[in-house]
C-alpha cells in the first residue's frame, strides 16, 4: 500500500518513543511505501483535488527497519523523492498531527473531508475528529466519569468545588498535562486559577473532582479496530507531581487490563469503531474516564518494550484489514 502520514516535522521525531515511527517501522517491513507531509501542506484549488504540497517519500534506514521499541536513532530516514500528491491517489492516509486542537487543526479536517469526497481513505476518519474532541468526549458516556462540569462561569466553579472539596481545574485544549490544576478544600488560589483558565468568563474549563487513584497511574488504553490492546500504560506522577502525563514527567508502566478496565474499553470499541475512529486512546483512572484521545494516541512503543505485545503490528493489521473490507 501506499501510505501518507499527515504529522508533525519529521525532525520532532523521538525514534525511542514516537507511536507514528512504530507504525512506520512495521508498514515498512511489510513492504509498504511511506509519505508524509505536514498539515500546514495540505492545500486545494477549484477545479483540482486536496494535495499535499512537497510530501515526502520516506526510506527508513536499514537500522530504522530493525530496530526495537525504546531505540534512539539519529539518522532513521532519506527523502527518496518529494512531489505533489493528490490524497485520492495514495492507499490510505493517516492524520497523525498531535493536538492542540486548535482553528488550523479543525481546517485541516475539512480538507481531509473534501479529500474524503474525492476518492482518499483517511484514518481516522476527519468527521469523527470533528466530533469528539479529547476532554468533552467523554460527556457522551457518563456511566463511566467522575463527576464533571464544563463552564465559563467562576461561580459555577465555585460552587462545584464547594460541593466536592478536591478538584481539578483543565483547559479544554490541551494536551499532555498542559495547564491542569488541582485545588484542595482550603480552596488556595482557586480565584487566581480561574482567572487564568477561563480568561475572565472568554474560555470553558473542564473542572472534575479529584480521583484519588491517580497515584496509581493515569491509565493510557488504546483501542485499534474496534478491539482493545490487552495491556494499558499506566502513567503515575512523581514527587509532589499531580500529572501523570509522560510529558510532565511522569513513570510509564505498562499492565494488564484490570476489569473495570476492560468494561470501559469494551463498551466503547465497537461504537468508536463504527464511526471511523481505528484507533482511540482512553484515558482512566482508578474505574472512571477521564479523556477519549482521537488526534494522535501514543503509547505503542512504552507498551511494546516492556511487554512485548507488538501495538505497531495490530495497528497495521487493523489499517490493512479496513482497507480489505471496503476497497475503493
Amino acid at each position: 500500500m501506499k501510505l501518507l502520514f499527515v504529522a508533525d516535522p519529521l525532525s520532532a521525531f523521538n525514534t525511542y518513543k514516537d507511536s507514528t515511527f512504530a507504525m512506520m517501522r512495521e508498514a515498512a517491513r511489510r513492504g509498504h511505501e511511506l509519505w508524509v507531509c505536514e498539515a500546514a501542506d495540505l492545500m486545494w484549488v477549484s477545479g483540482g483535488r486536496v494535495t499535499a504540497h512537497g510530501a515526502r517519500r520516506l526510506a527508513l534506514t536499514a537500522e530504522a527497519v530493525a530496530s526495537q521499541a525504546g531505540t534512539r536513532l539519529a539518522v532513521w530516514h532519506e527523502i527518496a523523492e518529494t512531489q505533489d500528491l493528490a490524497l485520492a491517489d495514495v492507499d490510505a492516509v493517516l492524520m497523525r498531527k498531535d493536538p492542540p486542537f486548535d482553528s488550523e487543526f479543525f481546517y485541516a479536517t475539512h480538507l481531509l473531508q473534501q479529500a474524503e469526497r474525492e476518492g482518499a481513505r483517511v484514518f481516522n476518519k476527519p468527521a469523527a475528529l470533528r466530533d469528539h474532541p479529547e476532554k468533552l468526549a467523554i460527556l457522551e458516556f457518563p456511566q463511566f466519569i467522575t463527576p464533571t462540569l464544563v463552564t465559563r462561569s467562576a461561580a459555577a466553579i465555585r460552587a462545584f468545588h464547594a460541593e466536592h472539596k478536591d478538584i481539578i481545574l483543565k483547559p479544554l485544549d490541551g494536551m499532555g498535562g498542559m495547564g491542569i490544576f488541582r485545588v484542595k478544600a482550603d480552596a488556595l488560589n482557586l480565584g487566581s486559577i480561574i482567572e487564568t483558565l477561563n480568561k475572565n468568563g472568554a474560555e470553558s474549563v473542564m473542572v472534575q473532582r479529584f480521583v484519588p487513584e491517580i497515584a496509581q497511574g493515569d491509565k493510557r488504553i488504546l483501542l485499534i479496530g474496534g478491539k482493545p490492546v490487552p495491556f494499558s500504560l499506566a502513567r503515575i506522577p512523581q514527587g509532589t507531581e499531580v500529572r501523570g502525563n509522560l510529558a510532565a514527567g511522569g513513570k510509564g508502566v505498562a499492565q494488564p487490563l484490570t476489569d473495570a478496565d476492560l468494561r470501559i474499553a469494551q463498551a466503547l470499541a465497537p461504537v468508536l469503531a463504527a464511526r471511523g475512529l481505528l484507533l482511540v486512546g482512553l484515558d482512566v483512572i482508578g474505574d472512571k474516564m477521564t479523556e477519549i484521545n482521537v488526534t494522535s494516541p501514543t503509547c505503542f512503543q512504552e507498551i511494546m518494550q516492556q511487554t512485548g505485545f507488538d501495538v505497531g503490528a495490530v495497528f497495521i493489521d487493523a489499517l490493512e484489514a479496513a482497507m480489505a473490507a471496503a476497497p475503493r
